[in-house]
């Protein structure tokens, strides 16, 4: 079978000869690379040649840490901690963007906040690990946050009002529940609300869809947060929302994600938001 080498392939066709990546200008490798994954980063692209591990040590490549449940799928726990260790301390106190899903503990949230003074974003997704007092003693490190995810981490009000006290730039914040799961977990189901509504008055975007808020924790939030541009209250079966409240919400804030179809008069009804609950519950909604 006949054979022939990428360059006669070239020399035939007339094509340009492909181009060497090493000698792109630093800043533009750095900028590739920092596009890349960390896990990949760690395990594999540091590896490639010389030139990439000299750029590997290169702080600003660590400003972001990104590890998703769709890298970390095939590796064990104590591995993705010592990964994200290793990046964090790279990032020599460059830190601006945190991503994690699931494996995030106390003590890799402390590596963080010992690296993140210039931290702006925080995303820990689903991570069952840290407690109250971890998250509370990392973001009160952390004043520079404007963005932060702590959906489906079990994180309750205490929390909240930390975060909310010791970051006074934060904009967006998003705390999603799993709904039922959460009922009957506080004595006020309003008390996630009124925390966020005494302690971020500057948010412009907020998402805490699944809460258990009724309405008086909203009217305290649209109270409390003027600045809200979006607001997203989804699959908050505890809500009845008024004619006069649903009104105010559309009003004050640009965008309002809710989950139920309303009545010509804005009512939501109530039996209606118990059967969508049980028929939730029932995995049949």
């Amino acid at each position: 079978m006949a054979s022939c080498s990428i360059n006669s392939k070239e020399k035939e066709c007339g094509a340009k000869p492909l181009p060497n990546w090493l000698e792109l200008p630093r800043k533009i490798t750095i900028n590739i690379l920092q596009r890349i994954d960390t896990i990949d980063i760690v395990k594999s692209v540091c590896q490639v040649c010389p030139l990439w591990w000299n750029i590997c040590k290169d702080p600003s490549l660590w400003k972001t840490i990104h590890m998703t449940s769709f890298t970390c799928e095939l590796l064990f726990h104590n591995d993705l901690v010592k990964i994200c260790h290793y990046a964090v301390e790279r990032s020599c106190g460059h830190l601006e963007d945190v991503d994690i899903e699931y494996f995030c503990t106390n003590e890799l949230l402390e590596c963080i906040t010992e690296n993140g003074e210039n931290l702006l974003r925080l995303r820990l997704l689903d991570c069952q690990l840290i407690s109250d007092k971890g998250f509370s003693a990392a973001v009160r490190k952390l004043p520079q946050l404007e963005e932060v995810d702590i959906s489906f981490c079990n994180l309750v009000k205490e929390s909240l009002e930390v975060l909310g006290r010791s970051c006074p730039l934060l904009k967006s914040f998003k705390y999603v529940t799993r709904g039922i799961d959460y009922f009957g977990y506080y004595d006020d189901d309003n008390a996630e609300a009124f925390a966020i509504a005494e302690t971020m008055s500057g948010l412009r975007h907020l998402n805490i869809r699944g809460n258990l808020i009724r309405d008086a924790g909203l009217v305290a939030i649209l109270d409390g947060c003027p600045l809200l541009e979006s607001l997203n209250i989804a699959e908050c079966g505890n809500l009845r929302l008024s004619e006069s409240l649903w009104k105010r919400c559309r009003e004050q804030i640009k965008n309002v994600r809710q989950w139920t179809p309303f009545n010509e008069e804005g009512h939501l009804p109530y039996q209606e938001v118990l059967l969508r609950t049980i028929l939730r519950s029932c995995d049949l909604f």
